[in-house]
């Protein structure tokens, strides 16, 4: 059965080419974005921003009143800051957490009445390997990540009896605008900062290991399977064999161990 699908954050990357992959299929997509831009015609744009209420709102008050009815809601849309916890700009820590923790609520929130009169929906929450372990200079990134595993967990009990399922996908690292976007909200370091030194060299680890990711397309096929999937997993963690492992053994190794593991790969001595 064909599908009413609304999903955030399509003007590039993983959304752009899941949207598009959803619309071939025959499914009706919504798609938003945060400022105009040029698009698939087959998917059907809204401006919206995960920091503005209203346009929350007004949002799923569109898709509804076209469609009548949302089955998934993939929550998508995120930003990414990088730099030491103790000199990233408060001002860029709430809009991480406003951006990729609290807008994801608010947005769950405004569509999960309408899918509980419909008696049921798909939830799909982007979250990350960084959700999964802490990452050195990407501290905010994870912590909000950190976030929406305990709220995917929380709400996948809460929403049962409503025929409601809740899946969260974990994406390693993949080749998008994520290190250039990222460089517009890194910590303003300098001369006489004591973690410049290592932030620019772990921040080159980053970036290289990103630039060597797979391309969108790959989550986005799979995520078109989970879509249509009826009794979908509660976690897809869409990684290479390495980064799966580094999942795995994190709860087999002492935390210590494990530590030095993730420490030595970003070039923390």
């Amino acid at each position: 059965m064909k599908k009413v699908i609304l999903i955030t954050g399509i003007s590039s990357g993983f959304g752009k080419e899941t949207a598009s992959l959803l619309a071939k299929e025959g499914n009706t997509v919504y798609g938003t974005v945060r400022k105009e831009t040029v698009s698939d015609p087959q998917v059907n744009v809204l401006q919206m921003d995960l920091t503005d209420s209203k346009s929350i709102s007004s949002a799923v008050e569109t898709v509804l009143g076209n469609e009548g009815r949302i089955d998934v809601l993939i929550n998508n849309a995120g930003m990414h800051t990088g730099g030491p916890i103790e000199t990233l700009p408060i001002e860029t820590i709430r809009l991480q957490m406003d951006t990729n923790f609290l807008g994801l609520v608010q947005l769950t929130q405004a569509v999960l009445p309408a899918m509980r009169k419909q008696g049921g929906g798909t939830i799909i929450n982007f979250s990350s390997i960084g959700g999964l372990m802490g990452l050195p200079y990407q501290g905010i990134y994870s912590a909000g990540k950190f976030a929406i595993e305990g709220f995917s967990e929380a709400l996948r009990m809460e929403v049962k009896e409503f025929n409601i399922k809740v899946v969260v996908i974990n994406p390693g690292d993949f080749h998008t605008h994520n290190s250039a976007n990222r460089r517009g909200f890194l910590a303003p370091t300098g001369e006489g900062d004591p973690y410049q030194s290592q932030f620019a060299k772990t921040l080159a680890i980053i970036e290289n290991d990103e630039s060597k990711g797979w391309k969108p397309e790959i989550l986005a096929k799979k995520l078109v399977k989970v879509v249509a999937c009826k009794n979908p997993k509660h976690r897809y963690i869409i990684a290479s064999f390495e980064q799966k492992l580094a999942v795995v053994i994190k709860y087999i190794l002492p935390g210590k161990l494990f530590s030095k593991i993730l420490s030595d790969h970003y070039g923390i001595k």
